[in-house]
């Protein structure tokens, strides 16, 4: 009897590299189990440098070619000239636009940034949070956006996250390039995910990102300066928190 096939995996995150950082191992996994796997970005536009970098991580981890939304980076006016920023674009239409990339992949699993923006906040990160939450709730429903395809339940959706006992080593780095760290507590953790098997793959992809490898605050930078048994540390494990949706499959429902 033939086997079902993997589940597949749509990312949605907000900027070029946090795919590879957040999720890259998973990304990587999923691409190697012969599933179908995505990455849509809501900021950056497709003519930018980034849009490149992505490019070549998103090959790296087996994820297709980039799917840009192209709004504005909320601390980068380079991202996007003559565009809305992605915190000021109306919500409607931004959740639309999300909902019309779930009916047209149709994945099993979601997985997305957490509610309190990974570590450091970033207010994009915050947004595409509630906007993907929002899309995913809405690609179910049919009367919703009827414009943007067929009704699509997706299966599973998860936060990317990190707990509180797993930031010991980026604390000090992160404070030391003058950041703040959000952490959640252990329990909102329902899924941790030993990546080690895809984490040559993962540090690639992150190393694709050559425009924050070169700098001295983005977490890129921040990493290559490390040495590879500390980097192996901070990147090893993937952590996310499995958030309830509606009940609208028959069977188990996919995991990560």
């Amino acid at each position: 009897m033939a086997l079902p096939p993997p589940p597949s995996l749509l990312g949605v995150f907000a900027h070029p590299d946090d795919e590879s950082l957040l999720a890259g191992g998973v990304l990587a996994r999923s691409a190697d189990a012969g599933a179908r796997t995505s990455v849509t970005t809501a900021t950056w536009a497709e003519d930018s440098a980034r849009a490149g970098e992505l490019a070549d991580a998103l090959a790296v981890l087996g994820a297709g070619v980039p799917r840009m939304l192209g709004y504005g980076d909320a601390r980068d006016p380079a991202a996007a000239p003559g565009r809305a920023r992605l915190l000021d674009a109306p919500l409607d239409e931004v959740v639309a636009r999300l909902v019309a990339r779930i009916r047209e992949f149709r994945p099993d699993v979601v997985i997305t940034h957490d509610a309190v923006g990974q570590l450091t906040g970033h207010p994009d990160h915050r947004r595409t949070h509630q906007l993907t939450l929002l899309a995913v709730e809405a690609a179910a429903l049919g009367h919703l956006h009827p414009e943007a395809g067929e009704a699509w339940a997706v299966g599973a959706l998860y936060a990317a996250t990190h707990p509180e006992s797993g930031v010991g080593d980026l604390a000090p780095l992160l404070a030391g390039v003058g950041k703040s760290l959000l952490s959640v507590p252990d329990t909102y953790v329902t899924t941790a995910v030993d990546v080690t098997p895809w984490l040559d793959r993962k540090w690639r992809a992150i190393l694709a990102h050559r425009s924050q490898v070169a700098r001295e605050r983005p977490l890129p930078g921040i990493l290559s300066r490390l040495g590879e048994e500390r980097r192996r540390r901070i990147l090893g494990t993937e952590h996310y928190t499995r958030i309830g949706l509606a009940p609208c499959r028959e069977g188990a429902p996919p995991t990560l």
